[in-house]
């Protein structure tokens, strides 16, 4: 198997003046904690966050391997909340300083961490990701069809109707397509290399059929040019045709893959599915993730002492006594 590592070309952006040697060890320590990943997703935006770290070392004069400190990420962390970034994003940005610097000191590169003792922001119960109701959704799988792509509708199609993280759906192959005491199913890499699978409905696995034709092999999302579909590309696919469908102009701009994985979420348990089967559905290792989805666990309707009274009473659950 080969192991790619997401490009290391913005690492050039090494606080400037330092030796070549020591821009050189700094490249390979961050090269050499981010294989340690099974993740292509969480190395790649690891990445990311890194090259925002070294840039504000850069920035600020701050050798980043033996002359950070914890007044020097907490400035870091500052500064991303005064350019508006979301809670979520800076407790991200802190997770991967404190595992790369976690990383330095188990490699005796350094004593201590500076993340070790830095506040962490409070990212609460509620995802902050947009998420479309049924008829919004319905009108983006429409225009999705009528765009007269296959690998459009078939993407938007898999991601509507299984909730599938963007980077488990285009890192899947034909190959993993199988059927399964009677049902389709896709075998699928979930975050943490978990392996994992998801059923695939009949329009689901019609559509996807279509897409890949006479193929047998290779991904099931690709270019024109026989190369696997990259993230950013589903992006910009996906927001073309949330500016084609009806009455989305309002949210187009902000709608990402991670939106109908959302909306895949609330809707299932707005159907009524238990939180057990949708946690399951969505691959997520805490039902407390699962719950941040859900828009009605707040209803006075559902709550516990209206089925309880009604079992006490061997009546039908759900009745209000």
């Amino acid at each position: 198997m080969t192991v790619i590592i997401p490009s290391m070309g913005d690492l050039e952006l090494v606080p400037a003046g330092l030796p070549t040697a020591v821009a050189d060890q700094i490249r390979g320590l961050v090269a050499a904690w981010l294989v340690g990943f099974a993740s292509a997703n969480t190395r790649r935006s690891y990445a990311r966050d890194m090259v925002t770290w070294l840039t504000f070392c850069s920035d600020h004069g701050v050798e980043p391997i033996a002359g950070a400190r914890r007044s020097h990420v907490d400035i870091w962390a500052r500064q991303a909340e005064a350019d508006g970034k979301a809670p979520a994003t800076i407790a991200r940005r802190l997770a991967a300083l404190a595992s790369f610097y976690r990383y330095l000191v188990d490699e005796g590169v350094r004593a201590n961490s500076p993340v070790e003792h830095v506040a962490r922001p409070n990212i609460g119960d509620e995802t902050s990701t947009i998420g479309l109701d049924r008829d919004q959704l319905r009108r983006l799988l429409t225009a999705a069809r009528e765009t007269g792509s296959l690998r459009t509708f078939a993407l938007v199609t898999l991601l509507a109707h299984n909730g599938l993280r963007i980077g488990e759906a285009l890192a899947s192959d034909i190959e993993d397509l199988h059927v399964e005491r009677g049902h389709r199913v896709l075998a699928l890499t979930r975050k943490g290399a978990r392996r994992g699978r998801t059923v695939l409905a009949p329009v689901t696995a019609q559509v996807i059929d279509t897409c890949k034709g006479a193929r047998e092999t290779g991904p099931i999302f690709i270019t024109k040019t026989g190369r696997r579909m990259t993230q950013s590309a589903a992006w910009k696919m996906l927001r073309s045709v949330a500016r084609r469908a009806d009455e989305l102009d309002d949210v187009a701009t902000r709608i990402s893959p991670h939106s109908l994985r959302h909306s895949f979420i609330t809707g299932a348990l707005d159907a009524g599915v238990s939180l057990r089967d949708v946690q399951d559905a969505a691959g997520h290792a805490d039902p407390r993730t699962t719950r941040r989805y859900d828009r009605g666990r707040h209803s006075l309707d559902r709550h516990a002492t209206y089925a309880v009274t009604a079992w006490l009473d061997g009546g039908e659950p759900g009745a209000k006594r």
